[in-house]
């Protein structure tokens, strides 16, 4: 043993010499010219039942995505139905009139990929990716499992069983119960303040209400097909027209916009006794993607809390030491949207936590940030959308971010010279018109009794 030590240690000492010189530390070179990304141009058409179509011939790789996008989702749920677009779309994946379960995960394994049906608040969504070979199979098979469920009521019972386990775990969770709070506040008697449903709601959903919501709420009309990838463009408009020409029309989508109410800084707590950690939310509502401040929002918020090298994350993770994964974020829906940054922090130091990152907040709004600080962001920013133009899963969602909030054709075109544009005093500006800390909600879920000392000048405390 001592042999192969020495050994080792004089092979390590000859090939690392003792006098080797230590290489001078490069200057990484200057970021060129920012330039566009060139993004495909989608070849587009409308059925006659109403149901639009965008083609993207796109990149190498033998593999198409496809998405039918339906303008339906949790907007359309009344106040005693939450969740139950999710239990629909998870029926749907039960088998169609034509295919079973085991056959659509046959079927899609066979053609190189695999299927699924998610809703969001906006939307329904029966996407799939296979191999290039069996693209015109793919869009037939969403088309199936889109316009012909089966509904099994046998299958109900398990769904239902699911998705209240899924949200007692939910519930569990600080965090979970922190954006329940917060969206609640926002967006109060609206569907995008409904986080969770109760036990007793999901109990009592019968497969008559699944397959009311689906007649009601999912049809031609309110849908858009997006195919990216590697396919015969005549040969897929071919089969898609004859895939989706019998499916009925339905209703137009419901445009429910909410109006959040005038929103002042007050304290909700979430009260979780022996807490170790504060889970806070702070924001208000903001503008959403058609706004034409939107960018420059996003731009402040990634200098803000939106990055690794944002000025709130470096305060209160990189310098205090109070959180690990603090972030901020502009969530948006349709013709909505809110900011908020969100951190987990350690139970002593939650109210020297809210200090800092109204501290930072104050600072943007009173000074414009140095232009190098505020050049990184924007490469930074440039660089992440020209990875996320590079796949199909992201020109799919530049595609569907486009349809749902109106976005003009150019928009995703001109993206990175809109958040090159944008100046200091730009940043400044958007921080003091949409960022006041006067009117920002505040939610923390932590025990209650050791941080409403701390808390307490930050705002009302108000539960």
């Amino acid at each position: 043993m001592r042999t192969v030590i020495f050994r080792a240690t004089a092979l390590v000492a000859l090939l690392c010499p003792a006098a080797a010189p230590i290489l001078a530390q490069e200057t990484p070179p200057a970021p060129g010219t920012p330039r566009n990304v060139e993004l495909p141009q989608p070849h587009t058409f409308s059925l006659e039942n109403g149901m639009d179509v965008s083609l993207v011939p796109f990149g190498a790789v033998p593999k198409v995505d496809a998405q039918l996008v339906v303008r339906a989702g949790n907007i359309d749920e009344a106040a005693d139905q939450v969740w139950l677009a999710d239990l629909m779309a998870d029926l749907m994946r039960e088998g169609t009139t034509s295919r079973s379960s085991q056959q659509i995960s046959l079927e899609a394994a066979r053609m190189g990929g695999g299927v699924g049906i998610g809703v969001s608040p906006d939307e329904l969504t029966v996407s799939g990716s296979a191999l290039a070979e069996f693209a015109s199979d793919l869009v037939r098979l969403i088309g199936d499992l889109g316009m012909n469920p089966a509904f099994p009521e046998s299958e109900l019972p398990r769904l239902k069983a699911n998705r209240i386990r899924s949200v007692a775990v939910s519930k569990s969770q600080p965090r979970s119960l922190a954006v329940e709070k917060f969206q609640g506040v926002l967006y109060p008697d609206h569907p995008y303040g409904r986080v969770f449903p109760t036990e007793e709601m999901i109990s009592g959903y019968t497969i008559d209400q699944i397959r009311s919501f689906y007649d009601q709420h999912i049809g031609a009309a309110r849908a858009h097909l997006f195919v990216v990838g590697r396919f015969d463009a005549q040969e897929m408009e071919n089969v898609i027209r004859q895939t989706f020409a019998g499916w009925r029309p339905g209703t137009a989508a419901a445009l429910n916009v909410p109006r959040p109410p005038a929103t002042t800084r007050r304290i909700h707590v979430v009260d979780r006794p022996g807490a170790v950690q504060s889970s806070m939310y702070i924001g208000l509502p903001v503008i959403d993607p058609s706004h034409p401040d939107y960018i420059a929002l996003a731009v402040t918020n990634t200098l803000l809390g939106g990055a690794f090298a944002s000025r709130i994350t470096r305060n209160i993770r990189e310098d205090k030491g109070y959180t690990y994964s603090p972030g901020s974020t502009v969530s948006t829906r349709y013709r909505s949207g809110y900011w908020a940054e969100i951190a987990d922090v350690t139970t002593a130091v939650t109210g020297p936590s809210l200090k800092e990152i109204f501290h930072e907040i104050d600072r943007l709004r009173s000074e414009p940030p140095p232009a190098e600080e505020l050049k990184g962001i924007q490469n930074y920013m440039a660089g992440t959308f020209t990875l996320s133009a590079s796949s199909r899963g992201g020109v799919l969602g530049m595609l569907r971010q486009r349809n749902l909030h109106g976005l003009p054709e150019d928009y995703h075109a001109g993206y990175v010279r809109r958040v090159h544009a944008v100046t200091p005093a730009d940043v400044q500006r958007i921080a003091q018109t949409y960022l006041d800390p006067q009117k920002m909600v505040i939610v923390i879920v932590g025990d209650r009794a050791v941080i409403a000392e701390q808390i307490a000048p930050y705002g009302e405390i108000v539960e």
